[in-house]
């Protein structure tokens, strides 16, 4: 299996994972100003009044996984994040927070709510 495909394989499982506890995937690939560095999000869930941005991250194992997350693509994230709630005003009483999936293939998965602050 190529890495697009696996990539692709992993943000599936960790959409699995969400909607397995009680999350309703709004969006995926959420992308905000193309070419502009605004932002790009894997994927968006809510479950009750908490609307969650997540990063899915595929490495050989759950700890690099963890550290791949690199301080510029979180800025990214989070200008995304605030793109979409301009875009979405029904989500703006909403509490807000960034998580992330780690996977290692071919099922391990960690789901970390507020992976980082905005």
């Amino acid at each position: 299996m190529n890495n697009n495909n696996s990539g692709k394989l992993a943000e599936f499982l960790a959409r699995m994972l969400m909607r397995c506890k009680g999350y309703r995937i709004i969006c995926g690939n959420y992308v905000t100003g193309k070419g502009t560095r605004a932002g790009e999000i894997d994927f968006i869930a809510r479950r009750g009044k908490t609307i969650a941005f997540v990063e899915v991250k595929k490495r050989q194992n759950l700890e690099k996984a963890a550290y791949a997350i690199s301080e510029q693509q979180k800025r990214r994230i989070i200008n995304g994040a605030q793109a979409f709630l301009t875009k979405h005003p029904q989500y703006a009483g909403y509490d807000m927070r960034f998580d992330a999936v780690l996977v290692k293939l071919p099922f391990s998965l960690k789901h970390i709510p507020n992976a980082w602050l905005s």
